[in-house]
């Protein structure tokens, strides 16, 4: 039997998000350079990240909880592929969406020698931490998109969240850990882990995985990059695409370069697409002989909507790391990395307590699966009642 979950966030007080902090230009990080070149001389080729603590200049004042949230800058194309009338343009529907969520977030993060290109990191969420935010999609404020992510472990950092839009019947849980390793001038993170979205009408289920993201330039003008081989597959239909997301050589070459192929249950290619994630995609269909483009940058924005602070609960991101955001938006790095020790200090606590006690964390919106992953509750119980109807 399941714990009660707690009481659902009231997303009708959700306003239009007013944080919009833009990061300051990179002089910070020639100012703490010398800071940096320590921390280097301490790692080796290879070494996990995962508990080296980095210091806290770098830190891009908000949770990675909500860094999750950023793929959802067109909300319009996530709920796309639950109007399209067969499993090929649906599979085609999914890729389109998939391949414009990565430029969303932190403008220019993704492109080098430019100013305010500064690679940031979000802070490393606390065990049993949430984000909740909302989209409006029209309809008086009753049609929206719903998004709930929760740090449901501290060994492995496992973050949950969940998506859902009831008036469309799509929902996409997901449950992803990092392991970042140090290699010379980069710092690579693996997205481990997997996301499955669902188009309730149709009773399809669409597999797929998060591509590896790269830091480079971490001496100089930090920046982020994709390099990737992954694949969206939905078995019902046993259409597949095959994506991806090519690193720049070393001489030459374009950055931010991406390649798809959509294969029907035959195998064969029904869709190519090239082009930058972050720029100009084209959609080639060479049995129709018809190509078309996509500009990610002229694709409509709808802004996220969150509660105000004062209205959130205690555990959730921006109540949580409030003093170390404002610490940093002031620019106290010192008082910033007191108050963010704090929080570590006090994390540390709990998890020797619970370890010494074998009591588990008490997780509030996420259950483990059959499958080792974590499910939204709510999504579970109701299996549980059709399973038993």
């Amino acid at each position: 039997m399941l714990e009660p979950p707690p009481l659902p966030v009231p997303h009708s007080d959700d306003e239009p998000d007013s944080a919009t902090d833009e990061e300051p230009d990179l002089g910070s990080v020639e100012e703490h350079k010398s800071v940096i070149l320590h921390l280097l001389q301490q790692l080796k080729l290879g070494m996990d990240l995962t508990r080296v603590v980095l210091p806290t200049f770098i830190l891009e004042k908000r949770s990675l909880l909500e860094r999750f949230a950023d793929s959802m800058l067109h909300p319009d194309m996530f709920l796309r592929p639950a109007d399209m009338p067969d499993p090929e343009s649906r599979m085609v529907a999914v890729l389109e969406w998939y391949l414009t969520s990565f430029h969303a977030g932190r403008k220019n993060t993704f492109r080098p020698k430019k100013k305010g290109a500064l690679a940031k990191k979000p802070y490393n969420p606390l065990i049993g931490e949430t984000f909740h935010c909302s989209w409006n999609l029209g309809g008086g404020g009753e049609n929206r998109l719903v998004y709930t992510a929760e740090q449901v472990s501290h060994h492995p950092p496992v973050t949950a969240f969940y998506l859902e839009c009831p008036q469309k019947q799509v929902w996409l849980n997901s449950s992803i850990y990092t392991k970042s390793k140090f290699m010379g001038m980069s710092i690579g993170v693996n997205m481990v882990g997997r996301m499955q979205l669902h188009l309730m009408r149709h009773d399809e289920v669409y597999n797929m995985q998060l591509p590896s993201a790269y830091a480079r330039s971490i001496l100089t003008v930090p920046w982020v990059e994709l390099g990737d081989k992954v694949t969206i597959s939905c078995p019902k239909s046993r259409y597949s695409a095959a994506v991806v997301f090519h690193t720049k050589p070393f001489y030459g070459g374009r950055l931010h370069r991406v390649s798809a192929e959509v294969r029907n249950p035959a195998s064969s290619v029904v869709c190519r697409v090239s082009g930058e994630w972050s720029g100009q995609l084209e959609f080639d269909y060479p049995a129709l002989g018809v190509k078309k483009v996509l500009d990610v940058a002229q694709l409509p924005v709808t802004p996220k909507r969150v509660r105000p602070k004062q209205l959130q609960r205690p555990y959730e991101s921006r109540r949580i790391w409030g003093a170390v955001t404002d610490a940093l938006r002031s620019g106290d790095i010192g008082r910033a990395t007191e108050e963010k020790r704090k929080l570590e200090d006090v994390q540390r606590c709990c998890e020797k307590y619970r370890k010494d006690r074998n009591l588990p964390f008490p997780v509030k919106y996420f259950v483990r699966d059959d499958e080792g992953g974590w499910i939204f509750r709510r999504t579970l119980e109701k299996d549980q009642a059709d399973t038993m109807a």
